[in-house]
């Protein structure tokens, strides 16, 4: 898929892991004018110019849907080398080390993803942006709206990876920052214009991570 918008001419590519949802993340990139690839080749995902992590449901199967493939090492390599991943809902929670729900994620950051306590679980519809530091991903961000649905949140060993977080009951991580590797718990593709605004900004940011 190819476009007119602030990413023509870049190319990226998701994660195929077997399960979940990609094309609507891959529709919404391509409003920026982004080519995207959905692909379970391990070579095009460690060296494309950016590589995507989406997806919703159980992350223990989506993390062996990584292995079955090798995309797991590759993602890691890329990371070692200073190459930008973004994960997007279970695609951040599989950055980290363990998950309460069983297994364990890509081990790029540290802390485990446990499950949402709050009266109301999943949390699941729209909620506030509270940015605790500046960060390229979320310029322009702050008190906007954006959807989540999820039942599983991460929760960083590094608070200072953390870049945003919304109420639900408690904070919850919304967005976290760690130079090549990042990720949001929310959908862009499914926030509307804030959503918009923060694939232009992973554009800009993994043009120079």
């Amino acid at each position: 898929m190819t476009g007119t918008g602030a990413g023509a001419g870049f190319r990226a590519v998701l994660a195929d892991y077997g399960a979940g949802n990609l094309r609507s993340v891959q529709s919404a990139l391509a409003r920026q004018g982004v080519e995207t690839v959905t692909t379970s080749d391990p070579a095009t995902v460690r060296e494309a110019a950016l590589a995507i992590i989406a997806g919703v449901g159980h992350a223990e199967s989506a993390m062996a849907g990584l292995v079955a493939r090798g995309l797991d090492e590759a993602i890691r390599e890329r990371a070692a080398a200073g190459r930008p991943v973004l994960g997007i809902c279970v695609g951040l929670q599989l950055l980290f080390d363990e998950h309460e729900e069983g297994g364990r994620g890509l081990g790029l950051l540290a802390g485990p993803v446990r499950r949402v306590v709050a009266p109301r679980v999943p949390h699941m519809g729209w909620n506030t942006l509270r940015l605790l530091r500046p960060s390229p991903l979320l310029a322009g961000l702050e008190g906007e709206d954006v959807y989540f649905a999820h039942s599983f949140a991460v929760a960083p060993a590094d608070r200072a990876v953390v870049a945003a977080e919304v109420d639900h009951a408690g904070p919850l991580c919304a967005a976290v920052d760690a130079g090549a590797v990042a990720g949001v718990q929310f959908h862009p593709e499914r926030s509307a214009k804030p959503g918009e605004r923060l694939l232009r900004n992973v554009l800009a940011w993994s043009r120079s991570a």
